[in-house]
């Protein structure tokens, strides 16, 4: 073995200059690129020396080459979801997504493709779908793990009932053994190292009977794949070492023909021990899935059948018929009480995502608290699974520990996250015997501790509990045999890193850190609420999934460090303080954070509802605390002083003026920190609460004329329930038409609308908004308001510029001015601006978690569909029979929820869906500078080409102001608030005006 010598250790320089010069592909040895791979989706951590990106097989053997000279450890990584720790590594991490990602061909004829390993799974299979083709195995991770990953861990997925693993699709693999050699394994001995073939005949009889026979046996070699009556196949023998014999540069793997249609059956059991017992007895029926799931990872409302545990059974047929009629019968032959069959695709795939982010929501348990991978995926033959489950249910009680089974229950593999304490000695030390126990209970109903994920360092101290010593001894001969220097992945699989260290939690402060935000879902621990990102990397999806949002710069970019988890784990260094050593000063979590756009997809999008909008604000506050901010922080983070200040000096006809002088706007636009690109907004003439004010004037007017004359009738505009419209800045000072549609329509449904105090103003004084008029603001209790200078505001600009003592002075005033209304009884808020909706459901409470109005406040507000849906339920809106296109705020997606809009729509006759991801404006972000292009292609990922392809008597809505600037400045396009369409719909003959180059819209 060659030694890591002195100076190669302290010289990193040196070696990063020799990578330099050997490969053509990317090295990177900075703090950022060394945070982004120190973890993966495991409990481990390893810190690299600096990650190389190859752009083919000859970057690959150099790379090597320099390494294997030097004495650097080598380990390859694909999409970093593994989660037994094997693809973080001490030395050189070999990143392959970035450019050996190709699909080199695809024989349709043949059922072949020719791949390289950063090839991530969704992309073969939309490539071989067209061909009624696809890959076999489907890991829950299909979105974002890359072919390479999945030959080195023998990845399955949900599928393997039906085409097994991943090995069983591999037919040759193009590889750089340890030594350096290119290599070309298929079946038989060509490309095979020397000395493998005379290690497997003199081990004839140990490989014949030294490997437990069951379908999901991934731990360890797969060295009885070398015997003679199985073709001594060297390719399939390769899969599942892990990156310890060889890094991979190309595969040839089958594909198999895709059913032309499927149903998804879901069958509800008492506990998951029942739905254990009854899996293997549906194989028979030759079902393509048989998947377990425990109520604990389900919400209440996710539409399955009554029961304590299922499982997702699926079945496939030449039509839907077939299809169906094969799912039925498992339904009877099962033998449930309840039952559920799904032939639409839209609805078998919300089921599967359920299934899918099983990884993620599982890393809490019902409670909150933390679970976490380690016991992630052993396997038993799948008839010994309802026993082998009860035993592991005995062996949690007796540690008093706590976890959800679920997973692959046709192939007798169960997932599940357990609730260790990885951060004390006393659990750590509780961890390990657990798992010593756990590997003997395994071994005893003749099971394999790893089932899909491979053994890392999670297992593979425990191998010879499975194996015996002499067969791991065998292991170690065979690695020796691929890589001599064992600089290959060293500590796993054999000569292993312990199970118990190398912990990521181990570097993380023990005291929570001091923050701004309350944290409530993480005990206020900032830690805790980083440590959320387990890694399953959903937010590294290059498509947007049907309604997703996250996460619009990795989309655009590709780049990690601008995913969510990505930012997680430069924050998790930050904390730890080793690769990122500036605190919250830290120039590269700034860097990554800045290309955040704060649309909040993650919160609701990534299974264990990392919230990294939350995360920046907190972040930003800290780092230019006691500091100057860039310009837009000023300009755009206080866009509600300057507003006020343009609407109260009357001056907004004169700012609009000057905003069109190219010279004065572009001087302006440079001292803000505006975008070039970008134009100015108008600010209205007349803002939506004078317009208000206006307007209750003249209808008192004239009530009291009325009065004069005896015409005794209502006072316009009050009748039902009272809800308060809530003037936020971009309403207020922007779009006032948003107002005043809304305040048409809430009133058309008969119900009673009020306005909270503006600027300069208190409830019963001349101008303000709520009520004007002595008599009935004192009737009401309002007329000893004291006046204020101040107006409502959610505090949105100041919280995403992360301003948080400014926000929270913000809103404690608010709050000030909002007390009447909190006092009275099931009176609503009605925010018309989702992120202004969502920054008072979320950062109110949680910037003020000791305000009990505060947590009033946003259990109060509500949307406008919500409004009307719940305050006027037999209220019928007008028809107006038309197809609608737009966008969802990504804020009303993440944070709100869109069910009362859609049924609004629906109600209306406006068809057709909105379009998810994010409008990439998000507010101050599209604005800034530096920031246009990256805004502009998130616009052109759904929104804009929905827009685009819309006909002319389309509805274009947008809810949210960023979302319809940009349309108009994008696209030529406007877009309205649903408001908007239906009180022009009131107006006449039920069809919104405006047609033509707007689309209606």
């Amino acid at each position: 073995m060659t030694d890591f010598g002195e100076q190669d250790a302290t010289d990193p320089v040196g070696l990063r200059a020799a990578l330099e010069k050997a490969v053509c592909g990317e090295v990177a040895f900075d703090a950022t690129a060394r945070a982004l791979t120190t973890m993966d989706a495991s409990n481990y951590r390893r810190v690299p020396l600096g990650v190389v990106s190859p752009r083919d097989a000859d970057d690959v053997a150099a790379a090597l080459a320099v390494c294997r000279a030097r004495g650097v450890p080598v380990v390859a990584r694909g999409g970093g979801t593994s989660i037994a720790g094997q693809a973080t590594g001490t030395g050189i991490v070999l990143d392959f997504t970035r450019h050996m990602n190709r699909i080199v061909s695809l024989d349709a004829e043949s059922r072949t493709a020719v791949v390289q390993p950063g090839v991530v799974l969704d992309r073969l299979q939309d490539a071989a779908a067209p061909h009624g083709l696809r890959f076999g195995p489907d890991p829950s991770t299909h979105s974002r793990c890359t072919l390479g990953g999945m030959i080195g861990n023998n990845a399955c997925g949900s599928h393997s009932v039906a085409w097994g693993t991943t090995a069983d699709s591999v037919r040759e693999l193009s590889v750089v053994d340890g030594q350096g050699n290119h290599a070309r394994l298929g079946r038989g001995w060509a490309g095979a190292p020397d000395g493998l073939r005379a290690l497997v005949e003199a081990e004839l009889a140990r490989l014949r009977t030294g490997f437990p026979d069951l379908p999901r046996r991934i731990s360890g070699y797969a060295l009885d794949a070398l015997l003679p009556e199985k073709g001594a196949d060297v390719a399939r023998s390769f899969c599942g070492s892990e990156g310890t014999w060889g890094v991979l540069t190309e595969a040839v793997v089958r594909l198999v023909e895709a059913p032309r249609a499927r149903s998804l059956a879901v069958l509800a059991y008492a506990d998951e021990s029942a739905a254990a017992e009854a899996a293997a007895g549906l194989l028979p029926h030759r079902p393509m899935t048989v998947e377990g799931m425990a109520a604990d990872l389900v919400r209440a409302d996710a539409g399955l059948p009554r029961g304590g545990a299922w499982l997702f059974v699926e079945t496939g047929g030449a039509s839907e018929a077939e299809a169906r009629a094969r799912a039925e019968a498992i339904v009877r032959a099962a033998d449930v009480t309840d039952a559920l069959v799904v032939t639409d695709p839209a609805g078998q795939r919300a089921l599967w995502r359920l299934r899918e982010d099983a990884s993620g929501t599982a890393t809490r348990m019902p409670d909150g608290s933390e679970a976490w991978p380690g016991w992630e995926d052993c396997a038993v033959p799948p008839a010994r699974l309802g026993a082998y489950l009860r035993d592991f249910r005995r062996l949690l009680a007796a540690h008093d520990l706590r976890g959800t089974p679920y997973g692959h229950f046709g192939d007798g593999c169960i997932h599940v996250r357990i609730d260790f304490d990885l951060m004390s000695p006393r659990g750590v030390a509780r961890f390990r015997r657990f798992s010593e126990e756990l590997a003997e209970v395994v071994v005893s109903h003749g099971g394999s501790l790893s089932g899909e994920h491979g053994d890392g360092q999670a297992r593979a101290e425990l191998l010879p509990k499975m194996y015996g010593a002499e067969m791991v001894g065998l292991f170690e001969r065979a690695k020796g045999i691929w890589d001599p220097d064992d600089l290959l992945n060293p500590g796993m699989l054999v000569r292993p890193h312990r199970l118990d260290e190398n912990l990521r939690f181990a570097v993380l402060p023990r005291k929570p850190v001091d923050v701004e935000f309350g944290y409530p879902a993480d005990g206020g621990d900032f830690s805790a609420a980083v440590r959320r990102c387990v890694g399953v990397a959903k937010c590294r999806t290059t498509e947007v999934s049907s309604g997703g949002v996250m996460c619009p710069s990795y989309r655009v970019t590709g780049e990690e460090e601008h995913s969510t988890r990505g930012r997680a784990r430069l924050l998790h260094e930050m904390l730890a303080g080793e690769v990122v050593t500036d605190g919250w000063r830290s120039t590269e979590v700034r860097d990554a954070l800045d290309l955040c756009l704060s649309c909040k997809g993650c919160k609701s999008d990534c299974p264990v509802g990392v919230d990294m909008a939350t995360y920046k604000a907190e972040f930003l506050h800290h780092h230019y605390e006691g500091r100057r901010r860039p310009a837009a922080h000023y300009a755009m983070g206080w866009l509600p002083v300057w507003l006020s200040a343009v609407t109260r000096t009357r001056s907004a006809w004169l700012v609009n003026s000057l905003a069109f002088v190219r010279p004065l706007a572009a001087v302006a636009k440079r001292l803000g920190g505006i975008a070039p690109e970008r134009e100015i907004p108008k600010v209205a003439r007349e803002t939506f609460s004078r317009w208000w004010s206006r307007r209750f004037r003249d209808r008192a007017r004239a009530f009291v004329r009325d009065a004069r004359r005896g015409e005794r009738r209502p006072f316009p505009g009050f009748g039902g329930d009272t809800v308060v419209v809530w003037p936020d800045t971009f309403t207020e000072f922007l779009s006032p038409s948003v107002g005043r549609a809304a305040v048409r329509v809430l009133e058309a449904a008969g119900l009673t609308v009020l306005l909270p105090p503006t600027v300069g103003t208190g409830l019963g004084a001349r101008g303000g908004g709520g009520l004007i008029g002595d008599g009935i603001s004192g009737r009401m209790g309002f007329g000893m308001l004291p006046l204020r200078r101040h107006r409502v505001c959610c505090g949105l600009t100041y919280v995403s510029t992360g301003q948080l003592d400014r926000a929270r002075t913000v809103l404690r005033r608010t709050l000030d001015l909002m007390q009447p209304y909190l006092d009275m009884e099931d009176t609503s808020v009605v925010v018309l601006e989702p992120s202004c909706a969502a920054a008072l459901r979320t950062d109110l409470p949680e910037l003020l978690p000791d305000d009990p109005r505060a947590a009033r406040l946003a259990s109060a507000v509500v949307t406008f569909a919500e409004a009307l849906e719940r305050h006027a339920p037999h209220w019928t809106p007008p028809r107006l029979d038309r197809p609608a296109v737009g966008q969802t705020h990504c804020h009303q997606h993440a944070v709100l929820g869109d069910a009362a809009e859609r049924r609004l729509r629906a109600a209306a006759g406006l068809t057709g869906s909105l379009a998810g991801g994010c409008c990439g404006l998000a507010g101050n972000f599209g604005f800034e500078k530096g920031h246009y292009e990256v805004s502009k292609a998130c616009a052109e990922e759904q929104l804009l080409p929905t827009v685009r392809a819309a006909t002319d008597d389309t509805v274009i809505l947008a809810d949210g102001f960023s979302c319809r600037t940009q349309l108009e400045q994008l696209a030529g396009r406007r877009g309205r608030h649903l408001a908007e369409v239906l009180a022009e719909g009131l107006e006449g003959d039920g069809h919104p005006s405006g047609r033509g180059r707007d689309g209606g819209g």
